[in-house]
């Protein structure tokens, strides 16, 4: 597979409107982003809101959240990280709210198989060092049926290696447990291995003196 694959591949998600057609959804937004050779894949539930305005994955409050945590995960920025993964998700359209207003909808399982082939296309384009899944639904995606207690905090497989994460919303009450924050850390004690292993050393910024010696 090549860079080539990758961008047709890119088009044809983006220029699809399978769920709309179907009634699932009333707009289509895909959303994704990443490059050719990226060595690490991370893998989310679905985009919010602020994701179908900005077409960027994990642009809102929980993408902060993400940054921060791969900030300790031993990239040097939260661009650094965004370069070196391509970032996607099971649902690659903002399902909508929910009836209350209070968040979003869990995707519905017929858009999560309308999209599934993106997902399959992209693994076998890219082939991943690092798969990263987000939240329960793209763990057990990748892993099959489980609780995020029993995958967070351990790594899975070889090619590629998955390293599961609980999802950064900030409406998530796992992470209240000082046992499943522990189980975090080492998830991204895993990560940061891995970025050693997998991607080039960061870059050293020089001073404006050392520069001019």
């Amino acid at each position: 597979m090549s860079q080539a694959n990758l961008i047709a591949h890119q088009a044809a998600c983006r220029a699809c409107q399978v769920c709309v057609e179907d009634g699932i959804i009333a707009e289509a937004n895909p959303t994704f982003e990443g490059h050719w050779r990226a060595p690490f894949m991370l893998v989310g539930q679905a985009p919010g809101p602020t994701e179908r305005l900005s077409r960027r994955p994990f642009s809102g409050r929980a993408g902060k959240e993400l940054d921060r945590w791969m900030l300790r995960a031993g990239f040097a920025s939260a661009q650094e990280f965004r370069t070196l993964t391509y970032i996607a998700a099971l649902m690659r359209c903002f399902p909508g709210r929910n009836a209350t207003g209070t968040g979003d909808l869990r995707p519905p399982p017929a858009a999560v198989a309308n999209c599934a082939h993106w997902l399959d296309a992209e693994l076998g384009i890219l082939k991943p060092k690092v798969l990263i899944p987000v939240g329960l639904m793209a763990i057990s995606r990748c892993l099959g049926p489980g609780s995020l207690e029993g995958r967070v905090g351990k790594r899975f497989g070889d090619r590629p290696v998955v390293v599961p994460l609980p999802h950064p919303s900030g409406t998530s009450r796992w992470l209240n447990d000082p046992a499943n924050r522990q189980r975090l850390a080492q998830a991204l004690e895993l990560i940061a291995d891995l970025r050693l292993r997998y991607a080039p050393p960061p870059k050293k910024v020089l001073s404006t003196a050392a520069r001019n010696r």
